[in-house]
């Protein structure tokens, strides 16, 4: 496995195996690897011939008051992860390396980041979908992997693709979940112990809203505040939102007769979680 920190070194890597007739995936990542990171190098090893992670803590996609200091750097043991699940590049670049201190230029994608997470973070957004973009130059892949636990950003991230006319394919993977039912995230470890039990409300409200929906519930809004209801009986917490939407436009939907996805976010403690699942009102048929 190669590790670089430059631009220029990561670039020309990708492309001499291109040049070699390889298939190469990218894994865009900020480090602190848990199980779904690796699941996603998994499938970008099984897809493709040639492996390239990056690891970026990117400090435009953290807005105001948020943990971009405190979030977790754990890069030499994140390296150790990646070579033992057959990595062959890591692009590991600096902040100085990734953003010019004259750069005037940001990618922003309209509609879709206006609800969500969106809303409760302002500028989130453009902050990944301009790293990202930055990546797909600077690593000119053929595919590249994001986890349906962000849903929102692997939607922004495929507008822009088909926006901009950028020739990589995005492979969404499936989300990776702790045994009871916890959406693994990097976050999940500034929860306390109490709040960790806490948190697994979280999927089991949102996999009892798709049964139900599977089971001819039809009406968005009931199932919704039945979200609400048991997440805020299991402990103290501050809801962001809960919304069940098109799957595509991220629009909010009063009557569910199509799939749609069920996402939410909730801060417990200091901790902002997120989820979601997909639901089918025809699956059952």
């Amino acid at each position: 496995m190669t590790v670089v920190k430059t631009i220029i070194a990561a670039r020309d890597a990708v492309h001499r195996a291109r040049r070699s007739g390889n298939k190469v995936g990218l894994v865009p990542t900020m480090g602190a690897f848990h199980a779904g990171h690796l699941s996603l190098v998994d499938e970008a090893r099984r897809r493709c011939d040639h492996v390239a992670v990056t690891i970026f803590v990117n400090p435009t996609q953290f807005v105001p008051g948020e943990d971009f200091e405190a979030y977790p750097r754990t890069l030499e043991t994140d390296l150790r992860a990646c070579e033992q699940a057959g990595a062959d590049l890591v692009f590991a670049p600096s902040l100085e390396e990734m953003y010019r201190p004259n750069a005037m230029t940001k990618v922003s994608v309209a509609g879709l980041t206006k609800g969500l997470c969106g809303a409760a973070r302002p500028g989130h957004f453009d902050g990944v979908t301009t790293v990202v973009a930055k990546l797909f130059n600077i690593l000119p892949a053929d595919m590249a992997f994001f986890g349906e636990k962000d849903y929102q950003q692997l939607v922004v991230i495929r507008r822009m693709v088909t926006d901009l006319d950028i020739p990589i394919e995005i492979v969404a993977c499936p989300t990776v979940r702790e045994p009871d039912g916890l959406a693994m995230s990097s976050r999940n470890a500034y929860l306390s112990p109490p709040q960790r039990a806490q948190a697994v409300v979280l999927s089991a409200a949102l996999f009892d809203a798709g049964d139900r929906i599977g089971a001819g519930q039809r009406d968005a809004k009931e199932l919704v505040q039945r979200i609400r209801d048991r997440i805020e009986s299991a402990g103290p917490c501050a809801i962001d939102y809960v919304e069940i939407v098109d799957p595509e436009t991220l629009e909010p939907v009063r009557s569910i007769t199509a799939p749609v996805r069920i996402c939410l976010a909730v801060r417990i403690g200091e901790c902002r979680l997120i989820d979601n699942v997909g639901a089918d009102p025809d699956a059952s048929k």
